[in-house]
């Protein structure tokens, strides 16, 4: 459900919005991933997570989505700090659950998990009841809120009895008692997120690197599932980690080397973009829309240049004979839609 382009209470018009599944918590068509907020694979300035931050603002973006995995805490931290002068009505913040932070042993650094801050901490994997409710008001501290409005039960491959047992069932207790808005699960795979679509009463569900110009999976369950049972979908991950934002040797796909086979598709890609007068960037933001279940696409920002790199990349328009190119070549399948109108 689209809803109108400006947040009450905010100075600068929001981006346009959408309603996470049939509640009422909204969220803008691009979101902020704050896992760079937590130093992803490289240290972050304070000042630069800040200018980051302040930059989706002034360019309409009012959905923030975080965990405490980002960088043991600090992603959270330095997004409740930066929000802390907003509105709160004006914003929406999702966070996850299922990683409780333990302290200790203090020694090394936490790049073996991706972020570069020291190991003051360790994560315990815990989707129990009691693990859901700590880990919530761990994170309503560290972010400085009274209130999240969206969590998402995060990466929970190898812990399905406990997730949907106990995780879940803890989850909807936190949105009954208000503490909560809605309720999800988050995840790189496809068929568990489609489980929880079918067989629980989720709101939205975060599917990362599954539904991009190089990976359409989620669109042979997943997103047919969450149509029908209007279920909101947030889709991450659009560059599947680099390769579409900037298709060259060397580049990443799912967080290793792409393989050749996908780096010459997404080179072909490429070159119909650029016969059309668009950056391959613009189109891997903008194709995830083009489904009725998707409610916004999710893009992670390190740095002003970023965050406003990204909020005009989705504004700009994609012409609707690139898309037909790319079914002529081969490149896309007819059946797949696409954004209208853009």
């Amino acid at each position: 459900m689209t809803e109108p382009t400006h947040t009450p209470g905010a100075a600068t018009p929001a981006l346009p919005r959408a309603t996470l599944g049939r509640g009422a918590v909204p969220v803008t068509r691009l979101s902020f991933g704050a896992a760079a907020l937590g130093n992803l694979f490289a240290p972050v300035d304070p000042a630069a997570a800040r200018a980051a931050v302040d930059a989706a603002w002034d360019s309409g973006i009012r959905y923030f989505d975080t965990a405490p995995h980002y960088g043991l805490g600090l992603s959270e931290r330095r997004l409740g700090e930066a929000l802390a002068d907003r509105p709160r009505d004006a914003f929406t913040v999702s966070t996850k659950v299922g990683r409780l932070l333990v302290p200790g042993p203090g020694e090394g650094d936490d790049l073996a998990n991706g972020f570069a801050v020291p190991a003051t901490h360790r994560r315990v994997w815990d989707f129990s009841a009691d693990g859901v409710r700590r880990s919530v008001e761990e994170s309503l501290e560290r972010l400085g809120l009274d209130r999240v409005d969206v969590v998402f039960l995060h990466d929970p491959d190898d812990h399905a009895e406990e997730a949907f047992g106990e995780g879940y069932p803890a989850l909807e207790r936190l949105r009954a008692e208000g503490v909560v808005g809605a309720i999800g699960a988050g995840m790189n795979q496809v068929a568990m997120l489609t489980r929880f679509v079918q067989d629980t009463d989720v709101d939205v569900v975060l599917c990362a690197g599954r539904y991009t110009l190089l990976d359409q999976s989620a669109l042979t369950d997943l997103l047919p599932a969450a149509a029908d049972r209007g279920t909101s979908v947030v889709v991450g991950g659009v560059f599947n980690s680099g390769l579409l934002a900037d298709p060259r040797p060397g580049a990443t796909y799912d967080y290793a080397a792409a393989p050749d086979a996908l780096l010459e598709r997404a080179q072909r890609m490429a070159a119909v973009a650029a016969r059309h007068g668009i950056p391959l960037r613009a189109a891997a933001l903008a194709f995830p829309s083009g489904h009725q279940a998707v409610s916004s696409v999710l893009v992670g920002m390190r740095s002003e240049a970023e965050a406003r790199d990204g909020a005009a990349l989705f504004g700009a328009p994609v012409p609707a004979a690139f898309w037909a190119e790319l079914v002529a070549e081969g490149l896309l399948h007819e059946d797949v839609p696409v954004p209208q109108g853009r």
